[in-house]
This record gives structure tokens, sequence and C-alpha cells, in this order.
């Protein structure tokens, strides 16, 4: 039996479960056509000599759902394509643990779970897959609407009113009294002096020109 022909029909009978041995990331993408997306696979265990495989699942997983093989990475040879596969869109290459399939200029078909895997004896090992979703335009993110609150009434107590100049006490009140007292006194003993020494002057001078 050719490797394709048994590689699809014993991924179709078997029942995909995911593996922590292989950790696929993102879980979900979602690109604009023609763009370029990376989908990474992660293995936790030695694979020195072993090959990662990529296969595309159009459909929700099932026991019959079909995989498409798209490519596998080999050690010696690198990127091995499958057959009916746009090999200038599809490579995959390595990065220490992680095995990395790079998809170009990628259409609305190109749609579907990828799921990385790894032959063993006799089992078949899986990632949980990342979901690819290839539209023609991004939504765009919308803007919350933003909910305008009635501004709130503040009740302002009236202001006291502010009383202008120096508060007067009954101290300063009765010191400010009793100064222009003293001084009604003084300017009262300055007029009867000077009444007086204007008298006697008018004396003398009348004794003077008898």
């Amino acid at each position: 039996m050719r490797p394709r022909l048994w590689l699809l029909l014993a991924a179709q009978l078997t029942v995909l479960h995911g593996s922590s041995v292989l950790q696929q990331t993102p879980a979900y993408i979602k690109v604009q056509t023609n763009k370029m997306v990376m989908l990474s696979c992660e293995a936790k265990i030695s694979l020195s000599n072993m090959r990662i495989y990529w296969l595309r699942q159009r459909q929700a997983p099932s026991s019959d759902s079909h995989h498409e093989f798209l490519a596998l990475w080999d050690s010696a040879k690198g990127t091995i394509h499958g057959e009916e596969v746009e090999q200038e869109k599809i490579a995959v290459f390595r990065d220490a643990s992680r095995f990395i399939l790079n998809l170009t200029s990628v259409k609305p078909e190109d749609s579907g779970i990828y799921f990385c895997m790894i032959v063993g004896s006799p089992e078949l090992t899986f990632g949980k897959g990342t979901q690819l979703s290839v539209v023609d335009f991004l939504p765009t993110t919308a803007q919350p609407t933003k909910k305008s609150t009635p501004k709130k009434r503040v009740c302002r107590l009236p202001r006291p009113e502010t009383q202008k100049g120096p508060l007067c006490s009954p101290i300063t009140l009765g010191l400010l009294v009793a100064g222009v007292l003293v001084l009604l006194v003084s300017l009262g003993v300055a007029i009867h002096l000077c009444c007086r020494r204007r008298r006697a002057r008018l004396r003398f001078m009348k004794q003077l020109y008898k």
C-alpha cells in the first residue's frame, strides 16, 4: 500500500484524541485572505529520528472524518509535501523542539483544523489541533457605547456674608472710645489755655498803654 493511502486510512480509522505529547498553538486563529500564518507543534519527547506529519481536516472531528495529508518534516530531507498540495504555499521547518507549519497566501478554502502527528508502533499520536479560519475581511472591534450618566444636582448652601474690615471686639471698641474722649479733653484744655493766654495778653496791653 502506498504510504499516502496508508496514512489517510490510518487517520480515518483512528478515534482522534489530543495528546499532551504534542502541544499545538494557537488553538484558534483567524486570518485575512492572502496573508501568511504559522502553526506550531511542540514535541515533549525526543524526536531525533521521527517524522512530524501535518494533516488538515475540513469538518468537525469524528471517526469517519477525512484528513488531508499536507506535508511532513524529515530530519534528513526537510519538508516532504503530500500529493495534490500547492508546494509553494506550504513549508515545514524545525525550531528546537517546535515544528512549524508555514502557510502563505491563504484562501478561505484553507480553513479547517490542522493537526500535527507522529507515527509510533503501532499507535498514532496527534496534537489537539489548531482551528484556522480564513476570511476576506476581519471583523472590526465594536467600541462599547458610553452611557450618558445624568449629572447629579449638588445643593449648595448659601455662603455666609463675609464682613468686610476687621472685627471690633468690646475691648477694642472701649479703647477707641477712651482715645476719642482723651483727645476731646486734651483739645478742650488746649482751647481753654489758649483763651487764658489771650486774655492775659490783652490785659497786659491795656496796662501798657494807660
